[in-house]
């Protein structure tokens, strides 16, 4: 492998985060520079945050060199993507394994972005000081600057497992029901914020029981008009008297007043209209960006939908994936269906694997995303909003005031999926068990303070080591239940023509 290397920045297409990161992304640099010196190797830096397709294909495309992305906070797959694919030249991507922003997410996402286009990619991480410290790093470094890919432990990546015919019963039972009607996802936009692996289309949906159907999400803005003052009114006393706090003007949000969150239910009952004029059974919500600066935060509406007690409910969740996530909204459907036919709560929380630590001798994931976390999680009650939390979503990002919501996600046994395409084109249930852990309330504190503590809030055990995400994983997105519901999700997956992987010690 040549001994040039050249070092690239995939960046957000907003430049505030770029500005808020470039602290991050300078240390981060030096260190690899540092590494790759190290390894006798002639590193050169690209100039600036990649902030645009065209950008990516500009810049990156005339480079034949070795490449590494660093990825030190969000950044669109397409950043990189379309500036390598088509190329077979050595790619790495390298993330400095930082909850402050979050780095390792994008490079989840870009991952999973280049396994379903066929581009091959290796991926690296550190979490020192001095990376040149990290013994493992500089191995995998090395290896890649030798090789041109790093060679990944595969023992926690296994078969299906058998299912019992109990499990499989009540799979036939949920499979029975999608072969008489199919599911149907109504879809407000088509992918957002450069998540290309998120998007599935029509292709890949049919042959596995789903349809789309797409709703220009601009009619949300006239839409919004026809709901009444009664019913906003009404669904505002609903959310109070169910218990969600709201934390209004705080001295660093005091543009989040009650005003804003009856904006967001607005929106809220505009999106109900939507899916009981189409008779949709689960949501994708793009919201970003197109929605940024003309409408308040999705984030509160998704997880009312996400949750059994909502206004103008049945009682039931409305499967929300944030951000039109198909690969997480097929999974959090089936989940649903499985839960119901079980007898259990049908309650799917939708999350970002944004980063994890040690506690008490095991690593423990910290799940975290803005939007979509029902809340079920922070109480195991469908009858109430108990455990609620909106604070306003950080304004850097989000410029109409708007509320999130948050919450602690109690403890107890979890199942975790997550749907992907591979490069054969073909569509992969991932699947694994594992357990919400509650924290002493110190760690869960920095923990919650050192990344985004406006946001719904799980620890996590996924049942694998956290090499193993890192190395195999296909997402920046990741679906939990509470309970065991692999044996079925196997037999339900398999059924509907996805291979199954199981993620798992």
């Amino acid at each position: 492998m040549s001994s040039k290397v050249a070092v690239f920045w995939p960046g957000d297409y907003r430049s505030l985060p770029n500005e808020w990161a470039l602290p991050q992304a300078r240390e981060a640099t030096a260190n690899l520079m540092a590494a790759l010196k190290k390894l006798g190797r002639s590193p050169y830096l690209v100039d600036g945050f990649i902030t645009r397709p065209d950008q990516a294909i500009e810049t990156l495309g005339p480079i034949h060199d070795p490449m590494i992305g660093l990825f030190v906070h969000w950044t669109y797959a397409p950043h990189t993507v379309d500036g390598v694919v088509g190329k077979d030249s050595p790619l790495l991507l390298a993330s400095n394994f930082s909850p402050t922003w979050p780095g390792l997410v994008a490079l989840l996402n870009t991952a999973a972005s280049l396994e379903s286009v066929g581009r091959k990619a290796s991926r690296v991480w550190s979490d020192q000081p001095d990376w040149t410290t990290d013994a493992r790093f500089m191995e995998r470094l090395d290896e890649w600057c030798s090789t041109g890919l790093i060679a990944y432990d595969q023992a926690e990546l296994r078969p299906s497992p058998p299912v019992a015919a109990k499990e499989a019963a009540i799979a036939s039972q949920v499979h029975d029901a999608i072969a008489r009607r199919r599911i149907l996802a109504l879809m407000l936009g088509d992918t957002s914020m450069g998540m290309i692996n998120g998007y599935f289309g029509p292709r890949l949906l049919y042959p596995i029981g789903f349809s789309e159907h797409k709703v220009d999400q601009a009619w949300l803005i006239e839409r919004q008009r026809s709901i009444s003052d009664r019913r906003i009114d009404d669904a505002f006393r609903f959310v109070q008297d169910k218990g969600v706090v709201f934390h209004w003007e705080t001295p660093d949000a005091l543009d989040f007043t009650p005003a804003a969150t009856r904006e967001q239910l607005r929106g809220y009952l505009t999106v109900l209209d939507l899916i009981d004029e189409f008779k949709a059974d689960c949501l994708g919500w793009q919201y970003q960006l197109g929605l940024l600066k003309s409408l308040p935060p999705s984030d509160f509406a998704e997880g009312l939908l996400n949750s059994h007690a909502r206004p103008e409910g049945d009682g039931q969740v409305i499967i929300t994936s944030t951000e039109v996530d198909q690969g997480n909204l097929v999974p959090m459907e089936l989940m649903k269906r499985v839960l119901r036919a079980k007898g259990l709560p049908a309650a799917v929380m939708f999350h970002d694997v944004r980063w994890g630590g040690m506690h008490e001798g095991r690593f423990l994931w910290l799940l975290l995303n803005s939007g979509s976390s029902g809340a079920y999680a922070f109480n195991h009650d469908e009858s109430t909003l108990k455990g609620v939390h909106s604070h306003r979503q950080p304004s850097g990002y989000f410029p109409v005031p708007g509320g999130t919501f948050a919450g602690v996600s109690l403890a107890g046994p979890i199942t975790w999926a997550r749907a992907w395409i591979d490069a054969a084109g073909k569509l992969v249930m991932d699947l694994g068990q594992g357990e919400s852990v509650e924290l002493p309330e110190p760690v869960r504190e920095a923990w919650h303070k050192g990344s985004t503590p406006q946001w719904p809030f799980m620890a996590a055990d996924l049942g694998c080591s956290m090499e193993t995400i890192m190395a195999h994983y296909m997402s920046n997105h990741i679906a939990v239940v509470y309970g065991d519901i692999l044996g079925e999700m196997v037999a339900l997956s398999e059924r509907l023509g996805l291979r199954v992987r199981l993620i798992s010690r």
